[in-house]
């Protein structure tokens, strides 16, 4: 018989026919006839009760349905008697593919706290609230895919491993080949002539730059891949290894870029709300009260643009004492971004024009000479989601700037020659899909929003 998912035996409309069944027991209780077992498969945030009547089944089968065992149940789709579902499975054959003795399986308990679940990493697919999250997770990824092939953008893979550090921080994960224990030296330096790729190379932090190469000659590009930053950060917004989109067009200015990124946002939490509503239901019963609303706000909202300048302003003149103090030529903390979205004007928030000092070289500069044309859209409670610019288009400029930051001219001289051949106005930003996870299921640190998170320390599976 063909399996039939839980999700699909719980939307049933018709009843009294046989289907089949597969998952893992989230609980069970009973009398000495009869059992009633929750069984889950990841394809809803709803699990579907099963009845079984214990002569169906030996005592030896029957002492192994205990949480966590992986079951297959064949019986009659019925409407149930009880209060807390209104469909359920007779059960009429039982088959236990795979134990879990209760007295080691870790997941007994209907609750555990974030904390626990993050020390067995390898299990927490299985708990209710990373069902939700990994649900959502899927949605939105193909919430932005469908956005920008509605669109006209084209998906570009960008390289994983560079030679360029495209935000010029340095805080990059080196590739090498060579042997560790007995690198070869040239004058006191490592000679990289004897590398993989002849030169130092590292994990890529923005497929920007080459994603602008791209959008030079296709016009309007995307890409949505992992990045990574070897930051020594332990905060709750911060991981080695994250997930970014990020869109480059060509013959867009600093307003396009944000209405792009508006209606990208705006699309995405659609989307989750449209599709995923018992995950968003479960999140908010748990994590985070208010939640589908404050999604529904921010998707009917506007995002108001605020220049920098007069956002030192309103944080100077708010009375709020701030940890970090705020001065003009700052960047700003999360503190001052959380406070401009939540307290000031309580809506999605673009910061633009920011000071040229605290930017990328790639940026376009202003015409008076302190600030460039990038922006920040900040969300309330988690600060900064987007993050981007109009690309600097003008040769003098742009080698004027990275000569100024001290940054090595040779390992740009591909990325130079689209202002030599051709150049054009053009944009693009960076979306931390985490961030946006954060977000929309209202967990309160990053590291509960991916499968497998890569910090200082931590690195297993």
């Amino acid at each position: 018989m063909v399996r039939t998912k839980v999700k699909d035996a719980l939307a049933a409309t018709e009843f009294g026919h046989t289907v089949l069944v597969k998952g893992w027991i989230r609980t069970r209780r009973g009398s000495k006839k009869l059992s009633f077992i929750e069984l889950s498969d990841g394809s809803t945030a709803r699990n579907l009760q099963l009845v079984l009547e214990h002569s169906r089944v030996t005592d030896e089968l029957l002492a192994q349905l205990s949480t966590g065992a992986a079951i297959g149940a064949e019986g009659t789709l019925v409407q149930s008697q009880g209060k807390e579902q209104s469909i359920e499975l007779q059960v009429e054959r039982l088959e236990v593919y795979g134990p879990a003795d209760p007295e080691t399986y870790p997941l007994q308990k209907k609750a555990h706290s974030l904390e626990f679940l993050r020390e067995i990493g390898h299990l927490r697919p299985r708990t209710a609230t990373f069902g939700a999250v990994l649900r959502l997770r899927h949605s939105l990824a193909f919430a932005i895919h469908e956005f920008f092939h509605q669109r006209g953008f084209f998906y570009l893979h960008t390289p994983i491993i560079t030679a360029s550090d495209a935000e010029g921080a340095g805080e990059m994960f080196q590739v090498t080949t060579l042997p560790l224990d007995r690198l070869p030296l040239a004058a006191g330096a490592v000679d990289y002539s004897h590398d993989f790729f002849g030169k130092p190379a590292h994990l890529t932090v923005s497929g920007q730059l080459e994603g602008e190469l791209a959008a030079l000659g296709i016009g309007e590009i995307y890409t949505f891949g992992p990045t990574f930053r070897a930051e020594n950060s332990n905060t709750t917004r911060h991981l080695a290894e994250f997930w970014m989109i990020e869109p480059e067009m060509a013959f867009y200015d600093l307003r396009d870029t944000i209405a792009l990124a508006q209606d990208l946002l705006h699309h995405a939490l659609r989307f989750a709300l449209q599709h995923n509503p018992d995950d968003l239901a479960l999140l908010e019963d748990k994590y985070e009260p208010g939640l589908r609303a404050k999604l529904e706000n921010v998707v009917a909202s506007e995002v108001v643009v605020v220049d920098y300048t007069d956002a030192i302003d309103i944080l100077q003149t708010s009375g709020r004492s701030f940890d970090f103090p705020v001065t003009w030529g700052m960047d700003l903390q999360t503190e001052h971004e959380r406070y401009l979205a939540e307290t000031h004007f309580q809506r999605p928030v673009a910061v633009i024009n920011y000071p040229k000092a605290i930017k990328a070289f790639y940026m376009r500069q202003n015409e008076d000479g302190k600030t460039v044309a990038a922006m920040d859209i900040l969300f309330p409670g988690i600060g900064e989601v987007v993050g981007g610019s109009q690309r600097e288009e003008r040769l003098d400029r742009l080698e004027g700037r990275i000569h100024e930051l001290g940054l090595p001219m040779e390992n740009y001289s591909w990325y130079l020659d689209t202002r030599r051949f051709g150049t054009a106005p053009h944009s693009g930003f960076g979306m931390g899909f985490e961030r946006l996870l954060l977000f929309c299921t209202g967990m309160g640190n990053i590291r509960d929003v991916i499968p497998f998170p890569r910090t200082p320390g931590s690195c297993e599976f």
